[in-house]
């Protein structure tokens, strides 16, 4: 069937990697070859006589996730674990005290420490392993239909033994197992439909086309297809694919049917395995969870380095202390005689302290904060707040290392589109031919429009039932539309109830609700169209003005990629026929001999203007030509053989399905859409077949979309475009050599600009209309360049770009349409929030200027008291100079009466030019001054730049949203990407470190969830440093007692169990669970989050001060018992006990925030700690040799001199916490307690403002 893959021998055969291609088979350099061989047993002769080997080196089908094989897991394991720098650390520790000479405690008991920590990661490495090989088994063992060479016939097979250039057999709503070329439709025209909601989240249709000059009609014949297939190596570049088939014929992204994709509205394909396995596109996007490094941890890396500079320190200190006492006591009668010089013993001593005092360096707090992490996901992921009834999604946390920066955000980019509004996109409005119609019936309809209406439709149905029963004539096949990993995607629904829906089920579609399909005609319009039904209709000014309005609506309905279906039929299906014309069989023209055709040929072909002549003037029409049109809503049925309420179009983008409603509410009807051919049923005429000759699809480049079609009446080919009007206007250029004409399009431009300026203060989109009419000898020409790129392999895309604007030039401006996308709920107090929080939000869109500031008005970004500056330059000098002088009017504005702060505005060509290196500093200059920066006209990597541009010259944390393709690469940028799974697919969410599905849920994923997890980290981080410099004083202080000796007044189980077992707990829980402030403070005090951006809880002097109120407890904690007691026994279990008890003390000093759990937790760590001493001093006899304290422990516990001592103890080391609060050691504790008071507070003092003030308020750090 193929080559082996590259990097692989055969006998008598050469592999090898050129250009960037994969290089397989002898006499191909530079392309991947494969031959198909019927029989699957012996060689298939490929071209030229050259041999490929059978499918047994051929790369196979079966996924793999997992990263490690039972044989491998121990290994591989610990390999990735010694990674880590405090591994390989605590790792020499216990090869170190195997040395006899530094030894400190038992062998064994070093050891505990470090295999604990590698088997608990090591039980998480391999449950999550095996989570993940559960998903691969149930995708490899899914079945589809392959071709078997022995049996002659197409047998069940596993997709994990699906070879390349294995022959596949699909049926409608069965998923693709692998990438594969199609080679057969049962499709007349070879089309195939997919969707692609698996992949990209998109649940429209897309189209897919059988490789030309392939035969079709009848089913394809393994056995009869001998081709040799070469194409590019495998990559994850899912709208691209190039390719050959004999040499001859080009293969491009449209002959691809990508894994995981379904088939939808085609009976029976059969294609040939191209990619298998870990090379489809699928999985080469699938990168898994994303890692990155939050703030907060490299913050803590640096202060374990400063651990470390304080571990050395007491070390050498201790070494030379042992060295100095050694000299000073040289010949004493109690010392073993030792030949070892003082200073040799100090450097021994020295390795035997780094020993002792391990516990320094928090080995489990790396660990802690691995499982204090997944918790705090865990909580975010089950929030129901985030839960989104009508798309059945919640919050996706892709990104597990970064919930903290949540909590310091300090600049959000946003895009507009589909992330501040619905992208639910409605036809407002629109104008033609410079008449605007401004449809208010329409306007008010959107007005009273209810949310309620379209729940009561849709939202009974969730994502997984509304993505079913897609074509109602196949076997329907219910897959989960829920967002997971591609790996992870099957052929069944979770729930084997719901395989199979119910054929009465109504069928959903993508922008397809009451609100967007319900368009009010505009009572002018139909006038106008209604004279088509008038006994007299005078061939003057009005019928060029009506040629417009119906080329403008056949632009509406044909110029788009809009797949029209039913419930009742997989596809409409434009077939080769001929279509009569109903409604002008009984037209009679008295004054002229020219035929219907003829008339409404001159009608249509305003290309050449001298086509209509005075001779036409008085045509008779029949009068119920347009019945019914007068009241239409949008949801009467024109004639035909369906009623248009049935059509379902599966559109794109919304903008398309808009559109496409907008023209079936003037009786312009889209009722079928295929390869060749397009059916529009236009008033008057009855259905009409179209000839679709191209389509020049949109990209940002062009930023625009053209058909090329054979027009039914004139037969003249027709360049229909629709596309920014920044691009259309620019192109839309005045016949030559037609004064009239001329003046009229001057006209028509100059009016459609006015409008167009007015839908952008409205704040509506914006879209252009034009046409243009070829001559035969001039479409003959572009034809040849056309075809000579579509066949090209090399440089195709830059070549079909090329022919597209070769055509798209001198065109005729029919009018423009304004499409309004409505404001997502609860932006505007979202946005609001955010400000208040200390959050500057900048919008990065690509819309026009008006539009952009008319939405910003809408949700608070700019408000009334707000000075706006405009950034509109057409030159670089000019750039800076403008720059200069907002920023000298920002200062003189800063003192003016009545602004509340500035707002910037920049277009795209400014943008481009503020961002060159020598301006960039003065455009940040300016832009951070203001409370928030509109950037219009951005393109996808200018976003980009800006996002970058600001994180990295303000050093601040940024977050970037977005729900579309285009905000992919500043989402990436950014410290926080945040993708929001809309209307536009799932690209944005895929590259995401969060997912969300509304705006208004970034509210309390950053001032709640933020907030909390970067307080909980940090707050559990400087608990680890405390409690461990407090324990290590201890033993510090102690070698001042016993000559610097290296040895420990408690046993070394207690100091080894100290981190692993004692605090280990309560840091988790309130990692996890702790809650400084409650959600509904945090919410309704937004300012509250300012402390996270400025890192109160965690800066370099809040870690000192920490150090210093440890090492002064330590203090406390040794020498009270020490002088009060004067046993060392006794104070051998006092050392341990306090620690403890000051830990948790610390840990419980804002009471009003424990729960149940927290007291359980403790409360069983204290008791554990005392059993497990008590149990350890009676019975362990020579457990901690050389000293076993037997008995010691159950000694001290039964003296009341002890528990006054705790009491004691406890009092003096935490007074300096109390009365010494906002002096010399500040607790972020007590901030917390004061905030968690703040609303009580703020309402006592707002009620207090309302009522006459008769005392003075006390303030708030009372």
């Amino acid at each position: 069937h193929c080559e082996r893959p590259s990097g692989t021998r055969g006998p008598g055969l050469t592999t090898q990697a050129q250009g960037g291609c994969r290089v397989l088979g002898v006499g191909c350099p530079g392309h991947w070859a494969y031959g198909a061989d019927p029989l699957g047993e012996t060689p298939l002769a490929a071209a030229g006589g050259r041999r490929v080997r059978s499918r047994q080196g051929c790369q196979g089908n079966g996924i793999r996730t997992t990263k490690y094989s039972l044989l491998s897991f121990i290994p591989m394991n610990l390999f990735q674990q010694f990674h880590r720098v405090a591994n390989l650390y605590f790792l020499f520790l216990v090869m170190l005290n195997w040395v006899p000479v530094v030894e400190a405690f038992q062998k064994e008991i070093t050891m505990i420490p470090l295999v604990v920590v590698l088997i608990v990661i090591a039980i998480k490495d391999a449950l999550e392993d095996y989570r993940r090989y559960r998903f691969d088994q149930k995708v490899n063992n899914n079945v589809a239909t392959v071709y078997s060479g022995k049996q002659q016939t197409y047998v069940d097979q596993r997709w994990q033994d699906v070879r390349v250039g294995d022959f596949v057999r699909l049926s409608c709503n069965e998923i693709i197992p692998a990438d594969m070329l199609l080679l057969y439709s049962s499709d007349l025209h070879g089309v195939c439909y997919i969707e692609t909601a698996n992949l990209d989240g998109e649940t429209n249709l897309k189209q897919r086309q059988v490789v030309r000059d392939l035969p079709q009609g009848s089913e394809l014949t393994p056995e009869n297809f001998h081709s040799r297939i070469e194409c590019e190596n495998p990559n994850n570049d899912l709208s691209r694919f190039r390719g050959y088939i004999n040499a001859r014929v080009g293969l491009h992204h449209d002959n691809l049917l990508l894994r995981s994709c379904t088939i939808r509205n085609t009976e029976t394909i059969i294609g040939i395995v191209v990619y298998a396995g870990h090379e489809t596109k699928a999985m080469k996007n699938n990168s898994g969870p994303r890692y990155k490094r939050s703030k907060l941890e490299r913050r803590m890396n640096m202060d374990i380095l400063w651990s470390v500079v304080l571990l050395v320190i007491m070390c050498l200190t201790s070494a030379i202390g042992h060295g100095l006492w050694l000299r000073n006591l040289e010949g004493a009668s109690f010392l073993i005689p030792d030949t070892t010089s003082p200073a040799l013993s100090g450097f021994y001593l020295f390795w035997t302290m780094i020993i002792v005092l391990q516990v320094l360096i928090p080995v489990s707090l790396y660990v802690s904060i691995e499982i204090v992490k997944l918790g705090q996901i865990f909580f975010i992921q089950n929030d129901v707040d985030f839960y989104n009834e009508y798309l059945d999604s919640r919050i996706q946390c892709r990104a597990l290392n970064i919930t903290e920066d949540l909590g310091q955000i300090q600049y959000v980019f946003s895009d507009k589109t589909g992330t501040l509004t619905e992208n639910k996109m409605v036809f407002r409005r629109c104008t033609i031919a410079g008449v605007e119609y401004p449809h208010e019936e329409n306007a008010r309809r959107l007005e009273v429009y209810k949310p309620e209406e379209d729940e009561a439709m849709g939202r009974s149905h969730t994502l997984k039932s509304r993505a079913s029963a897609k074509s109602l004539s196949c076997k329907s096949l219910s897959c989960n539309r829920s967002s997971v990993s591609l790996h992870t995607l099957t052929g069944h629904s979770e729930e084997e109830g719901e395989e199979t829906s119910s054929p009465t089920l109504p069928r959903h579609s993508a922008f397809s609700s009451p609100m967007e399909k319900d368009v009010v005609p505009d009572p002018l319009l139909v006038q106008k169209l209604n004279c088509l039904s008038s006994p007299l209709f005078l061939l003057t000014d009005a019928s060029m003005e009506l040629t417009y309005i119906v080329d403008f609506f056949m632009a509406l309905a044909i110029c788009n990629t809009v797949v029209v279906s039913s419930p009742n039929q997989p596809r409409h299906v434009v077939r080769n026929i001929r279509f009569s014309l109903p409604r002008f069989s009984t037209l009679s023209p008295p004054h002229t001999t020219d035929s219907t055709r003829s008339f409404t040929g001159r009608l249509f072909a305003r290309g050449k203007p001298a086509s209509f002549t005075p001779k036409d003037k008085i045509v008779q029409l029949n009068p119920g030509a347009w019945s019914g049109l007068e009241n239409s809503n949008g949801a009467q049925d024109p004639p035909g053989e369906l009623g248009a309420d049935e059509l379902i179009y599966e559109a794109e983008s919304p903008d398309e399905a808009a559109l496409v409603h907008a023209a079936r509410a003037y009786h312009c009807t889209l009722r079928g859409h295929s390869l060749e051919r397009l059916l529009v049923e236009l008033p008057g005429m009855g259905s009409l077949a179209v000839r679709l000759l191209h389509i020049l699809p949109f990209d940002s480049t062009r930023k625009r979309m053209s058909v090329v079609v054979r027009h039914p009446l004139t037969k003249q080919v027709v360049v229909y475009t629709k596309g920014a009007d920044s691009v259309i206007m620019d192109l839309a250029e005045s016949p030559k050599g037609a004064e009239q004409s001329e003046s009229r399009q001057g006209h028509i431009k100059e009016q459609t600009q006015k409008h167009l300026d007015n839908y952008a203060r409205e704040g509506l989109r914006t879209l252009c209309i034009a046409k243009r009419v070829l001559e035969e000898e001039e479409y003959e020409v572009w034809l040849k360049r056309h075809a000579f790129a579509e066949t090209s392999i090399e440089n195709r895309e830059e070549l079909l770009l090329e022919s597209a604007q070769r055509l798209e030039t001198n065109l005729t401006l029919l009018g423009a349409t304004g499409i309004v996308d409505r404001l997502q709920e609860e932006v505007p107090e979202t946005i609001e929030a955010l400000q208040r929080a200390g959050v500057k939000v900048w919008v990065l869109t690509g819309d026009k200027q008006e539009t952009a500031i008319n939405i910003a008005c809408a949700c608070k970004l700019l408000r009334s008291t707000d000075q706006l500056l405009t950034a509109n330059c057409g030159s670089k000098e000019a750039c800076k100079a403008l720059l200069l002088a907002l920023r000298a009017e920002m200062e003189c504005g800063e003192a003016a009466e009545g602004t509340s702060g500035f707002t910037l505005v920049v277009d795209g060509r400014t943008l481009e030019f503020a961002l060159q290196e020598d301006l960039k500093g003065d455009f940040l200059e300016l832009s951070r001054c203001c409370r928030a920066v509109i950037c219009c006209r951005s393109t996808p990597l200018q976003k980009s730049q800006v996002v970058r541009l600001v994180q990295d010259q303000l050093q601040v944390m940024t977050l970037a949203i977005g729900d579309g393709a285009n905000d992919v690469s500043m989402i990436q940028v950014a410290d926080v990407g945040i993708g929001i799974s809309g209307q536009e697919g799932m690209q944005a969410v895929m590259s995401s470190d969060f997912a969300i599905s509304r705006f208004k849920h970034l509210r309390k994923l950053l001032l709640v969830h933020g907030h909390w997890c970067y307080t909980r980290l940090a707050n559990m981080i400087l608990y680890f440093f405390y409690k461990n410099v407090m324990y290590v004083n201890l033993l510090f202080w102690y070698q001042f007692f016993c000559g610097f000796s290296g040895s420990v007044m408690t046993n070394s189980w207690v100091l080894i169990f100290f981190n692993l077992l004692f605090t280990s707990a309560p840091p988790l829980l309130y990692g996890i669970l702790d809650k400084d402030v409650s959600a509904e403070t945090l919410i309704k005090l937004p300012e509250l989050y300012k402390s996270g951006q400025n890192s109160k809880a965690y800066l370099a002097s809040t870690f000192w001060l920490t150090m210093l109120d440890a090492i002064y407890q330590s203090l406390v904690c040794f020498f009270v018992p020490y002088f009060v007691m004067h046993l060392g026994s006794c104070y051998s279990m006092l050392c341990t006990l306090f620690i403890y008890i000051y830990s948790y003390v610390d840990l419980c000093y804002v009471p009003v925030l424990q729960t149940w759990l927290h007291v359980l937790v403790l409360v069983g760590s204290a008791l554990f700690y005392f059993s497990f001493t008590l149990v350890f001093s009676v019975v362990c006899v020579t457990c901690s040799p050389p000293t076993n304290p037997l008995g010691v422990d159950k000694l001290q516990m039964s003296q009341p001199l002890f528990y006054g001592v705790c009491a004691l103890t406890t009092v003096l080391a935490l007074l300096p916490r109390y009365t010494l609060t906002n002096t010399v050691v500040p607790t972020f504790f007590r901030e917390n307690l004061q905030l968690l008071y703040l609303p009580f507070l703020t309402a006592t003092l707002s009620d207090s403002c309302s009522r006459p003030c008769t005392t003075a308020s006390a303030p708030l750090t009372q």
